[in-house]
């Protein structure tokens, strides 16, 4: 398979990119920092300097022309500003998906977060507002679209170590944790399981193996995942 991962240089991004090329797959991370190409190539994957909260749609689309599928796994990240979360969380996913459909890549996977498709919980700042709110019209955006996308809403990401066991299924699923590389391991499979196009998913650490947990997602599961409220 032929994979494009847009936020390239982060966290998921870099655990997935490994993943990936030491199953054979070719993939092109894109990253927005020429210097950050070292760490796309201990990975195996190929770096190409594209920055998608500025770029225009023609270079994106020409950048993902003939691959099998694109993960969208940028985030403007911790510290930033409303601002960013609507340009990089949303705008970047818009753009990314927008692309998509003109070069003809039908496979999308979104990379969310728990707590998308309801409002935040009262009392929260401005910034993790915009950031569910941006993650949510993302979400919405995709739905829209005639995209074989899957949208993964991974829990309070973790830098432990993988434990293989995770909790996957549509939502809600209980609040919970879960480390970055599992949530790589979930991502690397679910690029290949046809059958969670059309599902949102949530993941939190479980109990079940990885494989088995995709595996076990069966054509009622997927469907109640695909159409998760949003309000």
């Amino acid at each position: 398979m032929r994979v494009v991962i847009a936020g390239g240089h982060g966290k998921i991004a870099l655990l997935l990119a490994e993943l990936l090329t030491e199953r054979g797959d070719k993939v092109d991370s894109m990253i927005r920092k020429p210097e950050q190409a070292t760490d796309i190539a201990a990975t195996g994957a190929r770096a190409v300097v594209l920055d998608l909260e500025h770029a225009a749609l023609g270079d994106v689309a020409a950048a993902i022309q003939g691959y099998d599928a694109v993960v969208f796994a940028a985030g403007a990240g911790p510290g930033s500003s409303v601002e960013r979360k609507y340009t990089v969380d949303k705008g970047g996913s818009v753009l990314l998906a927008t692309a998509a459909e003109q070069a003809g890549v039908r496979r999308f996977v979104q990379i969310s977060t728990m707590g998308a498709g309801a409002p935040p919980a009262a009392g929260s700042d401005e910034v993790w507002t915009a950031y569910i709110d941006a993650k949510t019209q993302a979400e919405d955006d995709l739905r829209a679209r005639d995209l074989d996308w899957t949208i993964l809403r991974p829990g309070r990401l973790l830098d432990t170590p993988a434990t293989g066991l995770v909790t996957l299924g549509p939502p809600p699923l209980p609040r919970g944790a879960i480390p970055r590389a599992d949530v790589a391991a979930v991502l690397a499979g679910i690029l290949h399981a046809p059958q969670t196009a059309g599902a949102t998913l949530e993941l939190i650490s479980g109990a079940i193996p990885v494989t088995s947990a995709i595996e076990n997602l069966d054509n009622q599961s997927v469907a109640q995942g695909g159409a998760a409220p949003t309000d």
